[in-house]
């Protein structure tokens, strides 16, 4: 299991830091005593999760001490922690602090002096880091850069997600697209009981301007996903949505996995597909909807291969 210790001067970008671990697949843990690092790790190792981050800084100056016992502990555990140390000139920490109007953790006098007080606390912890980033003319997409390469994650994911408005507008998104306007395929006797994975059922969704809608659709959300990508983030999610989740909706996504697989790495799912299939008894395609939407993330590579 990989274990990363997240610390460093109060201001330097540690919650980015944290957020961008977290992003990239590890479960994050601010401001743990040190003492308490080893047998988290082994709960997290016996849950069969891989990848643990933990922050820690001034904030726990009364454990700070423990920090050379826990990292030995978690080394004989078979961990290798790697500890990243965060820094900056005192001049740049002054104007984030005066931007923020937030105060210092010590709250010991003036905030130079603080800054100073929490060096001396850190020096341990500086000194046994693996890696000091300096973030004193980084912006925080470079700091997010930087964390997602140090652990070999810097992939975009976009996510694409139909689902069926009667059955609720998903909140866990960044983009709705309601494609309702194309043709719908429940009005035909042959194609209402099929999945919009069917070809046919794609053929028809698509034709008499359909293809132009759904290319402006195409066109928006490889906008939307590369601005976020730019901005840093670590994924996109769009959602799709038709009337009941089974024929549009799920053509349109289906069809943005496979356009946009050449730009981002698309994960496609279908939230309400197998709910849909069973209204129309279609038991088969159902639980093979199901199986695909319990897991979203390996269909919509297979889906692609």
């Amino acid at each position: 299991m990989t274990v990363v210790i997240v610390t460093g001067m109060s201001g330097a970008g540690k919650t980015t830091a944290l957020q961008a671990l977290e992003d990239a697949g590890f479960l994050a843990v601010d401001n743990l005593p040190p003492g308490l690092w080893p047998a988290l790790a082994r709960d997290v190792a016996a849950a069969g999760l891989d990848a643990l981050a933990i922050a820690i800084d001034v904030r726990s100056a009364a454990f700070l001490d423990d920090a050379t016992a826990a990292l030995e502990a978690l080394r004989r555990d078979g961990y290798a922690p790697r500890v990243v140390y965060l820094d900056a000139r005192d001049e740049t920490l002054v104007r984030r602090y005066s931007f923020t109007r937030r105060t210092h953790p010590l709250q010991g006098g003036g905030l130079s002096e603080e800054l100073a007080q929490e060096r001396d606390a850190l020096a341990g912890l500086r000194s046994r880091a693996d890696v000091v980033i300096d973030t004193t003319h980084a912006t925080a997409k470079d700091l997010r850069t930087r964390m997602q390469r140090l652990v070999g994650d810097d992939a975009f994911a976009l996510r694409v997600r139909s689902f069926g408005y009667k059955r609720g507008v998903p909140t866990d998104v960044d983009t709705v697209l309601d494609v309702r306007g194309l043709r719908n395929p429940f009005y035909e006797a042959d194609l209402a009981g099929r999945p919009g994975t069917d070809p046919a059922v794609q053929a028809y969704v698509f034709a008499d301007g359909g293809l132009d809608a759904y290319a402006r659709f195409r066109d928006l959300v490889r906008a939307l996903a590369g601005s976020a990508r730019d901005a840093g983030r670590g994924s996109y999610t769009v959602a799709v949505g038709c009337t009941g989740g089974q024929h549009r909706s799920v053509a349109v996504a289906e069809r943005l996995a496979h356009d946009l697989a050449d730009v981002f790495a698309v994960e496609a799912g279908h939230r309400d597909l197998a709910e849909a299939l069973a209204e129309h008894g279609h038991a088969s395609d159902a639980a093979q909807a199901a199986d695909g939407a319990d897991g979203a993330d390996d269909a919509g590579d297979a889906e692609r291969a």
